[in-house]
């Protein structure tokens, strides 16, 4: 996944509410979805839908996990802006 961020890629958590956490720079992001992916290796993103003009897009996803033993899932967006072919800046939306 670096190889894809410039080095000053900026991503916008879902979390905390209400406006989620930002966090700045390819070596913070990097770290941020490593600890991300070691307590959720359960966890699935499921593409349902990307729309892409210029140097933008939007990608409509689902994410899949257990939650006590059960199925759960959540529906979201991102938004990316692109920089040279890499991504400069993801933000991050929920359902409900």
């Amino acid at each position: 996944m670096a190889l894809l961020l410039t080095e000053d890629t900026v991503f916008e958590d879902t979390s905390p509410a209400p406006d989620g956490k930002q966090i700045k720079g390819k070596t913070a992001v990097v770290a941020f979805w490593r600890e991300w992916f070691k307590r959720n290796g359960d966890a699935s993103f499921e593409t349902e839908d990307m729309i892409i003009s210029g140097d933008r897009a939007v990608v409509r996803w689902v994410y899949r996990k257990l939650r006590n033993g059960e199925p759960w899932h959540l529906r979201g967006i991102d938004v990316f802006t692109v920089r040279d072919g890499k991504v400069a800046e993801k933000l991050a939306y929920v359902k409900g």
